[in-house]
């Protein structure tokens, strides 16, 4: 006979949201504290809590989804440097080593181990986009890692409650924008000492001794309805592959994806070598994205642990572009590694069916460097989405942030803290995808350099040569585009704004889904009343008669 939970249904639920909410409370500690705009405004952050077997228990609901997969790796390279029996409440363990972390040195990793009754009861994690980590600067220009920055090895950075003086000097000494880094640094360590008094309170609340019994409920059910959904989608296995812009030429990306007993495994042989350029992208943030990709289609609800992952396998043959080794350079391992959400897609298509939805335009990010007109420097990512992808049912929505969480920093914040001036930002009439669910628009935002002096612009852009495709008939959004002063940019590469020169971003559309004679005439007619599509464009991807797209 198995033994009895050890927590009721009622009692389960209301611990397993306290949580959450403990890691929702050191989400909202970054947010507070910190001193950049990438964190405070763009929310390029994430919380984890682990149990004391390392095990992910409890994510911020607003953090990054691609952590998931790499914070327990982390915290297992972190351990192995310091063994439980050598930490010691007060101690903070720090690094953004690119192979430990989550694939980029800008990502600094910040753990403290939790302690009650003299022992270890669990870990918290809190990892944030630095403004800066020195090196030539963040894009994909270096051709291996040492131009990139400074790289940490695991170490203390608090030791007891006492900073290590030395480390943080080193670290301010080698980046452009010390406050800043500094800055949002301490804030990592405010918000795992939040989230460290918060479990603590939790525990004595209930008389918990550890967290044994209520992590391994957690798991045990996570696992249970993620197998559930896997089992509702079609076994077998799949191929696909993807091409996407690379530097020089374009990169190949693969994917197979075998469906069996209630599991999914994901294997990226048949992707191309690593390249020397800055997008190369570590393992750890490979299995991030793949694990999201199949949650999204499978278990979207369930909350983020270790039981939602365990039906997950993720491989990717050593030295490929999916699993770089160092001392490749990875500073723009977004650029490729968020393909990994389209690729893992394509290749459940025939599984999820009516689940995959068409392509998005997927959020871009630009890094400015100069300074401001009040002569502080400027290191820092401006954030802007392309439109969703449609799915079955469903049009897409307009700029969403995909496959990446960030938010978009406001105008008003933005122009204060850079001294550049937003001129437009507006959505792009036509550029979702046509389909019977049209895809979701992009937008077109500019901005002009009022700072008195040059400043570098870092692009690493996508979906430029490869829009976001539709499904199911339908057609392609429209592509992105950058522009100085309306010359046309390569998509990657580093570039100079001169005082006055203006930034033009078109972001890219999503998707359509079905096709385009399928859409309901009325949404068609509201779609033109809106401005979302041209009564041209309804008539020419439609086929809509000109009287009804008018509306007489």
């Amino acid at each position: 006979m198995s033994a009895s939970p050890a927590f009721d249904a009622v009692s389960l639920g209301i611990l397993w949201d306290r949580l959450i909410a403990i890691t929702d409370e050191g989400v909202s500690t970054l947010v507070r504290t910190a001193f950049s705009t990438v964190v405070r405004e763009g929310y390029d952050l994430s919380v984890v809590l682990l149990d004391a077997d390392g095990a992910l228990l409890a994510q911020g609901t607003q953090s990054i989804p691609s952590f998931t997969g790499s914070a327990p790796a982390t915290l297992r390279h972190m351990l192995n440097r310091f063994p439980p029996a050598e930490l010691r409440p007060g101690d903070v363990v720090v690094t953004n080593d690119p192979w430990m972390g989550s694939g980029h040195l800008y990502d600094i990793n910040v753990m403290r181990p939790m302690f009650r009754q003299g022992r270890i009861v669990a870990y918290v994690l809190s990892i944030t986009h630095l403004p800066d980590i020195g090196g030539s600067g963040f894009g994909s220009e270096a051709a291996e890692l040492w131009q990139e920055g400074l790289r940490l090895p695991v170490a203390k950075l608090v030791v007891a409650g006492r900073r290590d003086e030395f480390l943080m000097e080193l670290i301010a000494t080698n980046v452009r924008v010390p406050e800043q880094v500094i800055g949002d640094v301490l804030a990592n360590v405010a918000c795992t000492a939040v989230a460290e008094r918060q479990l603590l309170d939790l525990m004595a609340e209930y008389g918990l001794a550890d967290l044994g019994p209520l992590s391994h409920q957690i798991q045990a059910a996570s696992e249970a309805a993620m197998r559930a959904r896997i089992l509702a989608m079609r076994p077998g296995t799949w191929r696909a592959e993807l091409m996407i812009e690379g530097i020089d030429q374009p990169i190949r990306l693969a994917c197979t994806a075998t469906l069996a007993e209630g599991a999914v495994a994901l294997d990226f042989a048949g992707s191309q070598d690593c390249v020397p350029f800055g997008v190369n992208v570590p393992f750890c943030f490979t299995n991030g994205y793949a694990i999201y990709a199949v949650k999204c289609l499978a278990g979207a609800p369930i909350p983020n642990n270790a039981g939602a992952t365990r039906s997950i396998a993720v491989t990717a043959p050593a030295g490929c572009i999916l699993h770089a080794l160092p001392p490749a350079a990875t500073a723009a391992r977004h650029s490729v590694g968020w393909f990994i959400v389209p690729l893992v897609f394509r290749a459940l298509a025939a599984a999820a069916l009516d689940a995959v939805p068409a392509e998005s335009g997927m959020i871009n990010m630009v890094n400015f460097r100069g300074t401001h007109r009040d002569g502080r420097a400027i290191t820092t990512l401006h954030f802007a989405s392309g439109g969703c992808g449609a799915l079955r049912g469903l049009d897409g929505l307009p700029t969403i942030s995909t496959p990446s969480s960030n938010a978009g920093i406001p105008v008003e914040v933005w122009e204060a803290e850079t001294s550049l001036t937003v001129t437009e930002k507006r959505l792009l009439t036509d550029s979702g995808g046509a389909g019977a669910f049209r895809g979701g628009l992009g937008q077109r935002l500019s901005m002009r350099n009022d700072t008195g002096a040059a400043l570098i612009v870092d692009v690493m852009g996508y979906r430029t040569d490869y829009p976001a495709a539709g499904a199911a008939g339908g057609r392609a959004g429209q592509a992105r585009q950058m522009l100085i002063n309306d010359r046309l940019l390569p998509h990657k590469g580093r570039f100079v704004l001169a005082p006055g020169d203006r930034l033009t971003r078109i972001e890219a559309g999503g998707g359509g889904y079905g096709a385009p004679g399928a859409r309901d005439p009325q949404r068609l007619a509201a779609d033109v009343a809106a401005g979302y599509v041209s009564a041209e464009a309804a008539e020419r991807d439609y086929r809509a008669p000109p009287a009804k797209v008018r509306g007489a």
